[in-house]
């Protein structure tokens, strides 16, 4: 079982609200396909658990700004704003990917 895999990063809000993280997608395909071949390999491979799907405080640093989720939280590290929720583009990648239990990637 792979559990809590992820990857934090200082992601940006552009003018229209999007957020672009391609490096989270690009890590996670990554992962989703060495995972496959592990499995191919032989390994008992019966689950896998992304960190968080939604940004989240720091336990170590009680930061913010190194964010993980699918869905970016508008808060700084102080605890300041709206506390609204945006999807990132990994937030569809990864929705495509458990729809499509992993062929969006695998069949590239």
């Amino acid at each position: 079982m792979v559990v809590e895999n992820g990857l934090g990063a200082l992601d940006t809000v552009e003018e229209d609200g999007s957020i672009h993280d391609q490096y989270r997608i690009d890590y996670l395909q990554s992962h989703v396909k060495q995972m496959y071949e592990a499995i191919e390999d032989g390994v008992d491979l019966m689950g896998y658990t992304w960190w968080g799907c939604t940004d989240l405080v720091s336990a170590s640093t009680s930061e913010m700004s190194k964010r993980y989720g699918f869905v970016y939280v508008d808060a700084d590290d102080q605890g300041n704003g709206s506390f609204d929720r945006s999807r990132k583009d990994s937030f569809f990648f990864y929705k495509d990917l458990i729809a499509t239990r992993g062929a969006n990637i695998l069949n590239d």
